[in-house]
């Protein structure tokens, strides 16, 4: 992934392509000896796009269509086959939270890795230590080994420190579970009030709400290819000929 500055591009994606090996198992005994064939499977193919500063994007798609994808490729997390990606500003993902935890560590141990993971330096994450574990309310655990941790308490920990790094572009993916209602309603809470502040939104979503309400743009990807491009209005197309 290629980080510079420029002006009013956050993100640039030029000829992204995935593949992936499909690696099919022989199921006899016989077939067993016979070297397994190889399917090449192609998740995105040739997308090009450009996100300004300030842009909310939202992706539809159907299931396979390469939206989860195209998110890693975005945020570094997978790198594509062919293209170059260029990405102006701290971007931070929603994806994986649990991303660069360590189970040994304690949980404030855990707030100072990850946030120097995030681009913080340490001085700023010793500020921001006290909010992060109020908002994850894991006071009375943070300084436990995460390996005792639930899963539920280790989302909310890494939400709560993604969410405190101020980033400039915000990667969401809507299958993003974290913690219970009430969490959940905080959650949303923050990524609206991160928004109001002009961010960057990339988000993979089915909620129309959403889109209509967040979103200046919209992205409908189908086999791993753009079928569309446009505004919040392009969810009526989307409806239409998806749904």
């Amino acid at each position: 992934m290629k980080t510079s500055h420029q002006s009013d591009i956050a993100i640039k994606l030029q000829n992204i392509s995935k593949k992936y090996e499909i690696h099919h198992e022989k199921p006899t005994l016989v077939e067993k000896f016979v070297k397994a064939r190889n399917e090449t499977f192609w998740a995105l193919k040739n997308i090009n796009l450009t996100i300004k500063k300030g842009d909310k994007i939202g992706i539809l798609g159907p299931n396979g269509s390469g939206k989860t994808t195209l998110l890693k490729i975005i945020t570094g997390i997978s790198t594509p086959t062919t293209g170059q990606v260029s990405v102006y500003g701290k971007i931070i993902s929603l994806i994986d939270l649990e991303a660069g935890f360590h189970e040994d560590l304690t949980g404030e141990q855990n707030i100072f890795l990850n946030g120097m993971l995030l681009g913080m330096n340490k001085k700023i994450i010793q500020q921001k230590v006290p909010n992060i574990i109020a908002y994850a309310d894991l006071k009375q655990f943070i300084d436990a080994p995460l390996l005792t941790y639930s899963t539920g308490m280790k989302l909310r920990l890494g939400f709560a420190i993604v969410i405190n790094s101020d980033p400039d572009i915000l990667v969401l993916d809507e299958g993003l579970q974290v913690g219970d209602e009430s969490f959940r309603r905080k959650s949303d809470r923050s990524i609206i009030a991160l928004l109001k502040k002009n961010k960057t939104l990339v988000t993979v979503t089915h909620n129309f709400n959403t889109i209509r309400n967040h979103c200046n743009r919209v992205l409908i990807l189908d086999k791993g290819a753009i079928a569309a491009e446009g505004d919040a209005n392009l969810v009526k197309y989307y409806k239409k000929n998806y749904i």
